[in-house]
């Protein structure tokens, strides 16, 4: 983790990245001008000291901090910038010009990503469509049909995790909370910037998992089938466990535990829960998640220490995580009473964000199956009632709330 970092991570919270950037611009403009034929010895040596360090900032910048340049000011700044810093020097414009490429090629391959999101979201959506207009018809396979290795299911998982994590920016996790808490409460340092997209679209991820796990456990007709799709996934939790992919992990719980789910009683009496019960011991939230936390550690030396790219992976309980810098951020002040900022804060923040960044160049090391992918992330899911109704199906109301509620669901499906 570096000082660069921590600066550019931070001062999103005092002053937007093309205003920074401007300020870079007009330090490098005054600069040049004491570079004049005309300036003493004294100018031209600071000038010498500063343009690599603006050049290792920039570098840095459009490396770790793409998505800023999304902006059209901050690509009008740079280009100048860099057009300044390379009339001077070969070395400088060859380093220009890889940087620029870096770039325009890291802004290529998050907008390719973006449009395969729209498509993916289209297919799921035309998906469940399909479903309700002709229920049997759209139902012809379930995940076990597809796939019945609950190791092939928990790397498919971890493919999607990876591929998702690796597209957000650290920035995000600030613009995250920024927009809960305004800086000063007087303006948002990112009321026109890019809003923390990735990051939305990786926490509907957990809760589509989570969604489609109850949905694959409340389709079966009969309680055996659905004993044995609990069981399947109950092994796909556990692989994702020893794979480092607590995301996943902790998606197939909530799923899991979900009420359509957890009220089948009967089904649960023909599941063999000891693997379950050690599943959700480790991901238990009392003492503020501290088994996970053990765990997570764990699974972070492995990392350091990994010899295959397999041991590298550790993909953290995302939402533990947000919150985690979201407390962090509501539970110290940007600024010390002196009026300076509080750089100890941000620190700590950019070394949570910095451990995030290295989890997220990991590449996955299992083969992809195309037709697994697909399934996971376009397959129809229940919503919430959708799943009461199935489950009320496969076992009765037992009470007299239930009876209520199936009544209504049943009245609502009809009309």
């Amino acid at each position: 983790m570096t000082y660069i970092f921590t600066f550019l991570l931070s001062s999103r919270l005092f002053i937007h990245p093309y205003e920074l950037m401007s300020k870079v611009c007009h330090l490098c403009v005054e600069q040049q001008r004491l570079s004049d034929p005309q300036a003493d010895k004294v100018c031209k040596k600071i000038l010498l000291k500063i343009t690599p360090k603006i050049l290792q900032l920039l570098t840095e910048w459009t490396e770790t901090f793409p998505y800023d340049f999304r902006d059209e000011r901050m690509m009008r700044s740079l280009k100048e910038l860099t057009h300044r810093l390379a009339s001077g020097d070969e070395v400088y414009r060859k380093a220009v010009g890889q940087m620029s490429q870096g770039l325009i090629r890291r802004l290529t391959v998050l907008s390719q990503y973006e449009e395969a999101l729209v498509k993916i979201n289209a297919t799921a959506a035309e998906r469940l469509a399909a479903l309700k207009t002709k229920p049997q018809a759209a139902i012809q396979r379930d995940l076990l049909s597809i796939c019945n290795d609950p190791f092939t299911v928990a790397q498919q998982l971890t493919h999607i995790e990876l591929e998702r994590l690796s597209y957000i920016g650290p920035e995000e996790f600030v613009q995250a909370f920024v927009q809960k808490d305004p800086l000063d409460n007087d303006k948002s340092c990112f009321s026109d910037h890019k809003k923390a997209s990735n990051l939305e679209a990786y926490v509907e991820w957990f809760n589509r998992l989570s969604y489609l796990v109850a949905t694959e456990i409340c389709m079966p007709v009969k309680k055996k089938h659905r004993a044995r799709v609990i069981e399947f996934f109950i092994d796909v939790a556990r692989e994702c466990f020893n794979i480092g992919n607590f995301n996943s992990l902790m998606a197939i719980i909530s799923g899991m535990n979900m009420s359509p789910v957890s009220r089948l009683k009967k089904t649960w009496g023909k599941v063999k829960t000891a693997k379950f019960d050690i599943l959700e011991h480790q991901m238990d939230p009392s003492s503020n998640f501290y088994n996970y936390r053990t765990a997570l550690r764990g699974a972070t030396q492995r990392s350091i220490t990994a010899n295959s790219s397999r041991e590298k992976i550790v993909i953290p309980f995302f939402s533990l995580l947000i919150k985690d810098i979201y407390f962090l951020n509501e539970g110290c002040a940007n600024r010390l009473q002196s009026g300076h900022v509080n750089f100890e804060k941000f620190w700590e923040l950019a070394k949570q964000v910095s451990e995030f960044m290295t989890w997220k160049k990991v590449e996955c090391p299992f083969e992809k199956d195309r037709k697994i992918l697909q399934y996971l992330l376009t397959a129809p899911v229940f919503s919430e009632d959708a799943l009461y109704l199935a489950s009320y199906e496969s076992e009765g109301p037992e009470n007299n709330m239930e009876k209520d509620r199936w009544k209504s669901l049943r009245f609502n499906k009809i009309h």
